[in-house]
């Protein structure tokens, strides 16, 4: 085998380099397709949830108009058995939005996240810092 046949250090990494660049670009094709398939897939059932939630909003309105002429049966004015249905809704509402705020409330920021990512610098330079103190459970008391 003479010198010639074997191939250059740099013909085989301008050979690597292509068959990588090759191969993104079947990843990448790949990709797109699946992605449309998904996108179309995804964008139909969204629709189809946007469209039963319209639905549904039809049937509480139909359910609160029988539930006011139920109790216009029952011999009350239909002017109250409306406002009744709408201070039903009122005050199912004001306990939606308090139970709402409660747990709103209980949101806080994920402190452990926050300090594991302004570790994460030094880390990366080599430094070596006082490691982060491990969360231990507090003891329960069992009797």
């Amino acid at each position: 085998m003479s010198t010639q046949d074997e191939p250059t250090i740099g013909r085989l990494i301008g050979d690597a380099l292509r068959d990588i660049t090759l191969l993104l670009q079947k990843v990448i094709t790949l990709a797109k397709s699946e992605l449309r398939v998904s996108v179309k897939a995804g964008g139909i059932g969204a629709a189809l949830f946007l469209v039963s939630a319209f639905f549904g909003l039809l049937i509480i309105v139909m359910l609160s108009i029988s539930v006011a002429y139920f109790i216009v049966m029952a011999g009350l004015d239909p002017a109250w058995a409306f406002l009744i249905v709408a201070g039903i809704y009122l005050l199912l509402a004001v306990v939606l939005i308090l139970v709402g705020v409660r747990l709103i409330k209980k949101v806080s920021a994920p402190e452990k996240t926050i300090a594991a990512a302004k570790e994460i610098p030094s880390a990366l330079k080599g430094e070596t810092g006082t490691p982060a103190t491990p969360v231990v459970p507090a003891p329960s008391h069992r009797r």
